[in-house]
């Protein structure tokens, strides 16, 4: 998750949005006015029904007149709305400086129990859908609350409101459209966090290490009463991620050796392995009914954090509210990377073109232009999604396309993806072994967090690893576009009782593939092995993420593996790779692959060497399973 809310002529089929206002110019923009001189700020403790008082800043336009009014757009996090003081102001407002310069009343919120606002925080607030009790609250009263507050308190405003946020403040946004106030006209959760068993800190009950220890190292400190002050950051002993958290050992020695029992989240991770009514009761999908508001739900195919989050909401709010607008954009970002910059590049990857820019402008602008001050109705798709590998943005009536066909390739001999499974007298399994003593690096760099480009990188690296089974198609005649969900189903054996299963999605460029400006020194595009999409799935955890079950040594068991949704063009001379391997350190913690009960207090003693075994027989056929779209270009 974001700790702090930033700023954030495509190539191919270019499809014009039209709008009622005009964008402000990039040269407008850069003699723009500080919000000191354009906004005046005003500070509040809202009350809530139980009593407890949120701190809330609003900054309205100072050519505010009496026959003149705006809408209100909010952004509620737990990252701090400060600067705090009547005199002390942000630098920027709003999403983006195309819409601050649009004429908005912007409101910021401290949320319960953060910062300078009174309560107790409670990490990912579970929804409460009944609200029996008179003073009952959870995140879409307090929205409610505060937005009945604002209607009757803030002047000059036009009866509209509008939410955004990302990453955690994304979470807050999507909690507020449930059961919402009637003057909440859009939202706009972006890489919002939908359940932690799959978001930012699990991945089917694999732990992503350095971004949880990290986050909360800091985040997850107690703050027993409202202060301006941030809790402390977490300083690492060495720059070398790989190396810390290899030496920490188990992750039962991060108390005694770094976080002294003083993150009381962390030490839910312990008391909850598997995925229990704690972490059910985190899961804000079920909830997503009776949302009213136009709904925008954005993400980047990049996110490191938050991919789950942003698809998973918008199927849930599309499957169970049939008369709201909701939309979802996915561009090529990483976490947040929409919200600033160009977004012309991730790490050595050119996508030719400034994705961030032409969001901000033809797609962001216009959803909250026309739902809080036109008539509701902007011309965008249901479905506005950035093709990687063809790099162009296309307009879809549903997400997954309707007009995708389900294909599947299969695991063959000589380290080959065939569309042909296999015949039904072939045998064959490829092995290899797995030391969590030495597990297979997530990225080439020397880092203690979990980068953000790693979602892009080069994976050569891994592929010379004798713990690594790569798997690779003949060079492509044609395009092949993958559209949708992707899923690896695996037929495999350990020899263990426990392995984690992580399968990679790869573009390989062809030889006489050209560097870009973005190519990063001592690296060649040539032969480049492209991470599309990755994803682990905790092997105990293969059959029910709330029971976990062991493996019988040497017996084959099935292992699905969703890999999240892609839309990416495989071009022609191309070849789409799978990589399969049991560690991806730090990124994910190390699996004793001996069974515990609990890997969270597993001993060092614990961690052993298993051989896997992928099996790519008749019998037991291991295969990739997407969706295609035709690969012509229109």
């Amino acid at each position: 998750m974001m700790n702090r809310i930033v700023r954030a002529a495509v190539v191919g089929l270019l499809i014009p949005v039209a709008f009622a206002a005009r964008v402000p110019s990039r040269a407008e923009e850069s003699v723009q006015p500080q919000p000191r001189e354009r906004f005046a700020k005003s500070e509040h403790r809202i009350r809530m029904r139980d009593g407890a008082h949120l701190f809330t800043i609003v900054y309205a336009p100072r050519d505010a007149s009496p026959d003149k009014t705006y809408p209100i757009l909010m952004l509620r996090t737990c990252y701090s709305i400060g600067p705090y003081g009547p005199d002390a102001y942000r630098g920027d407002l709003g999403p983006s400086r195309e819409l601050e310069s649009d004429g908005y009343i912007f409101v910021y919120q401290d949320v319960r129990g953060c910062y300078q606002s009174e309560g107790t925080f409670v990490n990912m607030t579970p929804h409460r859908p009944g609200k029996d009790e008179p003073n009952e609250t959870d995140e879409s009263s307090d929205t409610y609350d505060t937005i009945e507050w604002l209607v009757r308190n803030v002047p000059h405003h036009n009866g509209r409101v509008g939410q955004w946020g990302i990453s955690y403040p994304g979470f807050y946004a999507a909690a507020g459209m449930i059961d919402a106030h009637p003057a909440l006209k859009a939202v706009s959760p972006q890489a919002p966090i939908a359940d932690w068993w799959y978001d930012d800190f699990h991945h089917h009950g694999a732990f992503f290490l350095p971004h949880a220890f990290n986050f909360l190292a800091w985040f997850g400190h107690v703050r027993p009463e409202p202060t301006t002050q941030g809790p402390p950051r977490f300083d690492h002993p060495t720059r070398d991620g790989y190396r810390f958290f290899l030496e920490m050992g188990s992750l039962a020695n991060a108390n005694p050796r770094y976080l002294n029992d003083r993150i009381p989240f962390w030490n839910a991770f312990a008391e909850h392995p598997n995925y229990d009514a704690f972490w059910q009761a985190r899961n804000l999908l079920p909830h997503l009914r009776r949302v009213a508001p136009a709904v925008m739900i954005v993400g980047g195919w990049f996110d490191a954090e938050d991919l789950y989050g942003p698809l998973r909401i918008y199927r849930e709010v599309e499957r169970n509210n049939a008369d709201v607008r909701n939309s979802i954009v996915m561009g090529p970002w990483s976490h947040g990377g929409w919200s600033h910059g160009k977004g012309d590049h991730l790490g050595n990857v050119d996508f030719e073109s400034a994705t961030s820019e032409f969001y901000r402008e033809q797609i962001e602008y216009p959803f909250f232009h026309e739902h809080l001050k036109g008539d509701g109705r902007p011309e965008l798709p249901e479905a506005f999604v950035f093709e990687t590998g063809g790099n162009r943005w296309r307009r879809f009536d549903a997400w997954p396309p309707a007009a995708a066909t389900q294909r599947a390739l299969f695991f063959r001999e000589g380290q080959s993806l065939q569309q042909a499974a296999p015949g039904s007298d072939e045998q064959g399994a490829d092995t290899f072994v797995s030391d969590p003593n030495r597990p297979v690096p997530f990225t080439e760099r020397i880092d203690p967090g979990m980068v953000i480009e790693y979602m892009t990188d080069d994976q050569r690296f891994a592929a010379r690893r004798p713990d690594v089974a790569v798997y690779a198609t003949e060079p492509l005649a044609e395009d092949l576009v993958l559209a949708g969900p992707v899923v690896a189903e695996l037929e495999v054996a350990t020899s263990q009782a426990d392995s984690d299963w992580i399968v990679k999605l790869i573009d390989v460029f062809p030889g006489d593939a050209k560097n870009s400006s973005f190519t990063q020194p001592g690296r060649a595009m040539s032969d480049y092995q492209m991470l599309v999409r990755s994803d682990v799935m905790r092997g105990r955890f293969r059959d029910d993420p709330s029971r976990p079950t062991p493996f019988r040594p040497g017996e084959v068991a099935k292992v699905r593996v969703p890999l999240q949704d892609v839309l990416h063009r495989f071009r022609a001379g191309h070849r789409l790779m799978v990589q399969v391997q049991c560690t991806w350190f730090p990124l994910v913690d190390r699996n004793p692959q001996k069974w515990v009960d609990n890997i969270y207090r597993a001993a060092d003693a614990d961690f052993t060497p298993a051989t896997q075994r992928i099996e790519r027989s008749a019998a037991h056929p291991s295969r990739i399973e997407f969706s295609v779209l035709d690969g012509r270009t229109e």
